[in-house]
């Protein structure tokens, strides 16, 4: 019992530290947020889509770019088809997407995004911004991503809501998901000058980065996560831009959204494992935007350490017999979900979905959140190593243009 009662004890301990430090973070939320002022266009865009099977939605993302309200001249857009057994080309070549071609092998994304960058870097573009296939910008999209460049920012991320929120619980889980990184997380580190979290899709970078980068070169299946550190080793903050918003498909299978989960904490631990010792054996300026990475790629296993917790102190009741503590623990869950629940209420509100048709949603939003602790518990021991597809089919309601 000494033995566990010591583990018990340096978990806690390192997940009180985690937590400390975002939730300290997490107040300059609070803060009043500065905009990008508005800025004439300037920047030359080269939007790039790496697209596997994505015949059924890959025609509304290149329309909705081409339909910028953005001059004609500075924006192109590029779709890198790999391992397609579809008509993916074909659909976005018919809605007026130039193609690259891989002349390789591609085994990932990054592979596709490498690739193309290759072929891209050449032609004299201000600044490249990527996408998923199954996204859809708004109107002023490109120009609110220009006011940002124009006022210095070198690396963006903008904000994505998702474009199905009542197609499903699961679909709508996602969708309060991400405003909760909108708050706690991008509106927090913009007020601090720290970086915002860089996701798989809507975010852009200047031609400059990817120079001093020595291209894009990613090797695991969080390509996502591993720029976001190769740009903080570097010493390139990813600023939020809010203003610019994309709405993406999101999952409406739960089963489907696990296996999609999963492959996200894992692909973050693999990150962590290759990137961490990197990013301090350099010697970069702003050695902040490195300690705030670390904390984000170390946190899957604070997670995780979390859930061990939570799963060594109900065997500790157990063995003890220990009846009032597994009360305390039920008592707890059932707060959690009712506590969960009016949260869900909350983010629907503050994330514009409203609460008609979003009740799946929020009833669902509780198990969605806790399902977070087991698929990293799970990635501790087995690491996933091989990208799925997650089919799409444009169901979203359609985006005003």
């Amino acid at each position: 019992m000494e033995m566990l009662d010591t583990i018990l004890f340096v978990l806690s301990l390192s997940l009180k530290i985690f937590t400390l430090y975002f939730a300290a973070v997490a107040v300059f939320a609070l803060r009043r947020r500065k905009r990008f002022p508005r800025s004439a266009p300037q920047t030359r865009f080269a939007v790039v889509v790496a697209a596997r099977n994505e015949e059924a939605v890959i025609g509304n993302l290149v329309c909705s770019v081409l339909s910028q309200e953005y001059p004609e001249a500075l924006r192109d857009v590029y779709v890198v088809p790999n391992n397609c057994t579809d008509f993916t080309e074909a659909a976005a070549a018919a809605a007026g997407a130039e193609i690259i071609h891989c002349l390789g092998p591609v085994s990932s994304k990054g592979d596709a995004l490498h690739q193309a960058f290759a072929q891209l870097l050449p032609k004299g573009y201000d600044a490249f911004l990527v996408f998923d296939a199954d996204n859809v910008l708004a109107p002023d999209y490109l120009s609110r991503m220009n006011d940002a460049f124009a006022s210095g920012a070198q690396v963006c991320k903008s904000r994505t809501r998702a474009q199905n929120p009542t197609a499903s619980g699961v679909a709508g889980c996602y969708g309060l998901y991400n405003v909760i990184f909108d708050l706690i997380w991008n509106r927090a580190r913009a007020a601090c000058g720290l970086s915002a979290k860089l996701v798989g899709t809507g975010f852009g970078f200047r031609r400059e980065v990817l120079e001093h980068l020595g291209g894009w070169n990613t090797s695991t299946i969080a390509e996502d996560a591993e720029f976001a550190a190769q740009c903080a080793g570097a010493g390139y903050r990813v600023c939020w831009v809010p203003d610019a918003l994309n709405y993406d498909e999101e999952p409406n299978s739960f089963r489907l959204s696990l296996r999609q989960r999963k492959r996200w904490c894992s692909g973050v631990m693999q990150v962590a494992k290759q990137e961490v010792g990197r990013l301090w054996r350099t010697g970069v300026p702003r050695p902040v935007l490195r300690w705030d990475i670390t904390m984000f790629l170390l946190a899957p296993f604070t997670q995780a350490a979390s859930g061990l917790l939570l799963l060594l102190g109900i065997l500790a009741g157990v063995l003890t017999g220990d009846a009032t503590g597994l009360v305390v623990a039920l008592c707890s869950l059932g707060l959690y979900c009712v506590g969960g629940m009016a949260l869900g209420v909350l983010l629907c509100l503050l994330g514009g979905y409203g609460l008609q048709g979003m009740t799946k949603t929020i009833v669902l939003f509780p198990v969605f959140m806790a399902s977070w602790l087991p698929l990293q518990v799970i990635s501790l021991f087995r690491d996933t190593k091989q990208w799925y597809a997650v089919a799409h089919n444009g169901q979203g309601a359609p985006i005003a243009r």
